[in-house]
This record gives structure tokens, sequence and C-alpha cells, in this order.
């Protein structure tokens, strides 16, 4: 899956632009560049040092192509641990198609997308975790994200999972070794030691599964349903949040028959809102569909604001609402509308429908909010990015955001609880040792010590050719 040689690929957006950088790497990419590269200081590239700008005329043997600045790192202190080159040059279409051009008629290779991460990973220059946090890297449109894919590219969890198994590895030899012995009846693996090493993995997994939650909430954007019935106040709410008029707003019941959705960025994460049909029983057909989207929209957010108009006293529906979309896995706001045309009769107040509903439901993070008030708006704004932060365990700065790390973080924690079981009954070393091989291929998969050609293969086909 990975081509043999050198290999080249346009490391810039597509389209024209001031400057592009045009990437070579393999064991010749320094030699084959020097061949059509005229420096100013006369210094031929193969002779300059590692890590330095060269200054000089790129041409075709023939004809000048471009003034133009060369990068030199020497293997194997670069980013793919092979020779490397990448050159600067003007950003027209023209001179970039005559470069990749020049080069891949002298025996380079178009780059595949990731080949120039995955010959890092291939060269261990980086290890799996990190590779996959260079495509999250790219891919982050916030702050929030970018620090999780950034702390994953430094090492994050990976140096842990690392440690921890080969600490297991060292035991699993041991009880191997014990099998080789078997009619000595001798143990070199302290029991106890096992027991204690299992435990600390366990708790780290556990900590890490945990963690999933609010991070694939980041990297995908936090998924938000505005839920409620029709002219509660819905779709005035997302135009607000947004600052334009991305939903219609009419007094007719039934307007909004279809999903409208936007994203709007809160103190560095990213929140994708979507606005619903109005709940009711209708015999419309259209609006009937749009109610089960609704339905279908709200039953898979991670949160959910439910609004509840002001003067709205049906509070039976209210809590038929709630109990149907109630669910560990969703954080339920619910959302008073519309306060500034409060009726003030003491049967039609705010204060009187929360002690009418409360019974049975929480109500301690409602929030009360008028479109027409600022400070309502700012103070939902404020309770959803806290709310989405206390998914993060405080005590732990590492998340994981990867569904396949997520995945086998878990398949590990299930093969360790096997282990401890084992332990427990006292099973022998060979059926304990079933086991411990299953959580080392678990952990090892998620750093890559254990890995194959078609999973390398779903995992670079998603990045951007050039890096």
């Amino acid at each position: 899956m990975i081509s043999e040689g050198t290999i080249i690929a346009n490391s810039s957006a597509p389209g024209s632009a001031a400057i592009s950088v045009i990437r070579l790497s393999g064991e010749d990419s320094i030699k084959i560049v020097n061949s059509f590269f005229k420096p100013k200081n006369n210094v031929k590239l193969i002779d300059a040092k590692s890590h330095t700008v060269n200054l000089g005329i790129l041409n075709d043997g023939k004809k000048r192509i471009d003034e133009v600045l060369i990068s030199v790192f020497k293997s194997p202190k670069s980013y793919t641990g092979e020779n490397l080159v990448e050159i600067s040059c003007h950003g027209s279409n023209y001179i970039q198609e005559k470069i990749l051009k020049l080069f891949i008629e002298n025996n380079v290779t178009l780059a595949k997308p990731g080949e120039f991460t995955l010959r890092a990973f291939l060269n261990k220059k980086l290890d799996l975790t990190q590779a996959e946090a260079v495509a999250d890297l790219i891919k982050s449109d916030t702050q929030a994200a970018h620090e999780i894919a950034l702390n994953q590219m430094r090492g994050g969890y990976s140096k842990e999972v690392k440690n921890l198994r080969s600490q297991l590895l060292n035991f699993a030899s041991l009880i191997e070794l014990e099998l080789d012995f078997s009619e000595e009846d001798v143990e070199f693996a302290d029991r106890n030691e096992l027991s204690n090493l299992l435990d600390k993995i366990e708790t780290k997994l556990r900590v890490l599964i945990d963690s999933f939650s609010y991070g694939k909430a980041i990297k995908n954007g936090v998924p938000v349903a505005i839920i409620g019935k029709p002219n509660s106040g819905k779709s005035s709410l997302l135009n607000k949040l947004l600052n334009e008029n991305k939903a219609i707003v009419s007094d007719i019941p039934g307007t909004t028959r279809d999903l409208i959705e936007d994203t709007l960025t809160i103190n560095g994460i990213q929140f994708r809102f979507i606005d619903t049909a109005g709940l009711r029983k209708s015999n419309d057909k259209i609006e009937s569909i749009g109610i089960s989207k609704a339905i279908e929209v709200a039953q898979k957010a991670k949160i959910i604001l439910y609004l509840i108009e002001a003067n709205d006293n049906d509070n039976d529906t209210i809590k038929e609402d709630f109990k149907s979309f109630n669910s560990e896995n969703v954080i339920i706001i619910p959302i008073f509308s519309k306060i500034d045309l409060e009726d003030k009769n003491e049967k039609n107040t705010v204060i009187y429908q929360k002690n009418k509903i409360k019974a049975g439901l929480d109500l301690t993070s409602s929030i009360e909010i008028s479109i027409f008030d600022d400070s309502t708006i700012r103070n939902l704004k404020e309770h959803l990015f806290i709310r989405t932060s206390n998914l993060k365990s405080s005590s732990n700065s590492t998340i994981v955001s990867n569904v396949r790390h997520y995945s086998s973080m878990r398949d590990s924690l299930k093969s360790i609880k096997n282990i401890k079981k084992g332990l427990k009954n006292q099973l022998s070393g060979d059926l304990l040792s079933v086991d411990i091989k299953q959580a080392l291929n678990s952990l090892g998969e998620i750093t890559g010590e254990i890995t194959n050609e078609e999973l390398l293969g779903n995992i670079f086909k998603n990045f951007c050719i050039g890096k």
C-alpha cells in the first residue's frame, strides 16, 4: 500500500495563492531536486545542512520555472524519517503543475492521501494515535477540537498506554515461562503484582473511555435539538442565537416542517443547533413527517433545549414530553420562553408553572429567556458551555475523540476484567494467557504496535494529499 522510492505532492490547498509548498520524501529526494536547482549561494542541496532554507532558480533543464525557496530536511531528522524537501514557489496553478510534472517525469511518484504521515509512522517518527491526530488537527475548526488533537499529537495517552502494555507484556512472558516448566510447579509471575497492574490499567482505561462522550462532541460539534410545542419560540431562538433569519417565524402553528440546522461556536466549542417542527398531534401528512423527524433528532441529540412558552399551562403534555426524551445520554435543559409576554396572573407565571410540573422532573437547570433581552441569551450560551464542559472529567486532561481508540479500549477493558476474574478463580496460567494476549492485542492496536495493512488503509485513506 506504500510506494517505494521518492514521492511528491502539493501540500498547499488547491487553487492559486501567493505561495505554494510542494513536498518530496524519499532517500533520493534531495539528489533529484538538486539536479534541477541552481542555488544563489552556489551551495548544492546535497551539500546543504539539514533544516536549512536555500534560495535559487528551479528549471526543467532547458527553461527557468520559478525562483524558489527550498527547505532541506535530512534523514532521520525529518517529518517522515526520510530525506525530505519542501519547495516554496509562487502559487499559480501553472507553476505548481510544471513543478509536479517535472519530477513525475523523473521517476518521482505522486503521493497517495496520507502517505507522508504513513511513512512517518512506519519509520517510527509517530505512533498511530499521533498519526491520526495529524488529520484531526488539520480538520479542527474550533479551539477545543484543536487542543484535543494537539495533545494527542504530542503523545497524549499513547505513551501511558504503551507503558502499561509493556508491563503487561512482561507478565505475559513470565506466565509463558511457567508453562514451559509446568511439570516443576514453579511460579515466576507474582499474582499480587499482576493484580495491582490490572487495577491500574482498568482505572486508566475507564477514565479514557468516560472521556469519549465529551471528545466526540467536541470533535464533531455538540448536537443541540430545539424541541417544543408549536409557537413556543423555537425558530425565533435559533435566529437569535445565530444572529440571522435562518428560520421562518410566524404565528401560524406548524410553520416549521423540516429540520433547520446551523453551527455556532461558544467559548471555543462548536454547537450544532437543530430547529425542529413543533410537537403536537396533526392530521397534516407533511407536518406529521416533520414531527417524526423532530422526535428522531431529539433522540440522537446530546443536548435538548425544551421550550415552554411562559403562558403555557398544559403541564400534562410537558411532563409526557420530558419523560419520552429523558435518557442518561442526553442533557435536557427546560427553557421558559417569551418571558417578556408573561401573564402576571398568578396561575400564568413561570414560577407557578415550575411548581406545577416539577414533580418527577429536574428543573434546576431551567433557563428563562426573551429574544428581546440579550442578557438572557448570553446566559443560555454560558449555560450550554458549562453543561458541555462538565462532560469532561475534571481529573483528566486527556480526551479520547477517536472512535477506533474508544472501541479498542472497550475491548481491552473487557479482557482486563476477564483476567481479574481468572485470577480470583485461581485459573491456570494457560487459561490466563489467552485473555492476557487478547488484552495485549487490543492495547497494541491503539498505538499501532499491532496493526495490519487493512487497518492502515482505512486510517490513511481519509487524509488529505500532501500530508
